[in-house]
């Protein structure tokens, strides 16, 4: 929460913070998998060399693309910052280059959360939150959403 700490103005605090949920991580556990199955498969096919070869190739590469994508979800993860202040809701994302909005609670029309089945079992959603005169875009996997949603529509203590 650096940058939420370091855009608080004076005597603003903060109410809910949050981050994305694991769930960034799904489809780099299964590249994971992958390269252990075929890491696995080359090493039960050792007595055909041209196979075993091809398969642990296979795996060498997969293990290469899981540690691309995991790294970048990770850093994904540690960079995204949302809270809910008690006059604004902030949300930035962003190592080298930032995306932020900010936008004070009383101009907040409306907030929507969708949740898929998977959603609702792991606890991570999608949140639109609508302003006066425009709208946000949605921010997606973030963790207990509808936690969020209610700091939001709470009545701000100011």
């Amino acid at each position: 929460m650096r940058y939420v700490r370091r855009v608080l103005q004076p005597g603003e605090t903060i109410v809910y913070a949050t981050r994305l949920h694991w769930r960034v991580y799904i489809h780099r556990i299964v590249l994971a998998m992958a390269c252990i199955v075929l890491a696995g498969a080359a090493v039960a096919t050792s007595d055909n060399q041209n196979i075993s070869l091809a398969l642990g190739i296979a795996a060498v590469i997969f293990a290469l693309l899981a540690l691309s994508a995991g790294l970048r979800a990770f850093i994904r993860r540690a960079t995204t910052e949302l809270a809910v202040t008690d006059h604004r809701v902030i949300y930035k994302s962003g190592l080298l280059s930032r995306h932020t909005i900010e936008m004070n609670r009383d101009k907040v029309e409306s907030v929507d959360v969708d949740q898929t089945l998977l959603g609702r079992i792991l606890g991570y959603g999608t949140v639109v939150v609508r302003g006066t005169g425009g709208s946000l875009e949605p921010i997606r996997n973030i963790g207990d959403p509808l936690t969020f949603r209610t700091h939001i529509t709470a009545s701000p203590t100011t």
